[in-house]
């Protein structure tokens, strides 16, 4: 059994996650985390206050790999600001269709959201690439709407409600790209 101070916050974070992939955020306790470490469960308050500060914890590192795996999709695209969007919702999807549990956990519990300032400084690189193609004023609500657009698009693709078939992927590209083009005209 590895001594607890070689257990770092991030592993913990690490193997709750896996656990919340593989069985769902229901079947996650400090004592089978624990269990899964190696360690007996008091040693994991050395790093977490209890369940809901781990599973905040977890959010936000959901939080943080979702923003890489949309940065590092962009830095693989075309300069052109449109094509960086569109590449970064794709991300997006992609990243919420390899992590579903953890991802509908980030933005579905309300007992643990992430810290505000955290989200922060996550959004405003996001609302950066937003205002390259949308203009700098008008920024913060484009931002929010292409969220809300490909958030409520990927939560209802996890959650199985899109059933009267039709190229899911296509779909997906038209409605980023309509709202991306009424960006466009907005601005202008």
């Amino acid at each position: 059994m590895p001594y607890p101070a070689q257990v770092t916050p991030e592993r913990i974070v690490e193997q709750a996650a896996e656990m919340i992939e593989a069985e769902g955020v229901e079947a996650l306790s400090l004592g089978r985390l624990a269990s899964a470490l190696g360690i007996k469960a008091p040693s994991l308050y050395r790093y977490f206050e209890g369940k809901t500060a781990l599973l905040r914890a977890v959010n936000l590192a959901t939080n943080e790999q979702l923003v890489a795996a949309m940065h590092t999709a962009a830095d693989a695209a075309a300069d052109d600001a449109y094509d960086r969007l569109l590449t970064m919702m794709r991300a997006y999807r992609t990243f919420a269709h390899t992590r579903p549990a953890a991802y509908m956990l980030a933005y579905g519990d309300t007992t643990a959201p992430p810290d505000p300032d955290a989200l922060l400084a996550l959004a405003l690189p996001l609302q950066a690439a937003v205002a390259a193609w949308s203009g700098e004023a008008g920024s913060l609500p484009a931002l929010r709407g292409l969220w809300a657009l490909v958030h409520g698009y990927v939560a209802l693709e996890l959650t199985r409600n899109f059933q009267r078939g039709g190229d899911l992927d296509a779909t997906f590209d038209q409605i980023v790209r309509t709202y991306l083009a009424g960006l466009k005209t907005l601005a202008e």
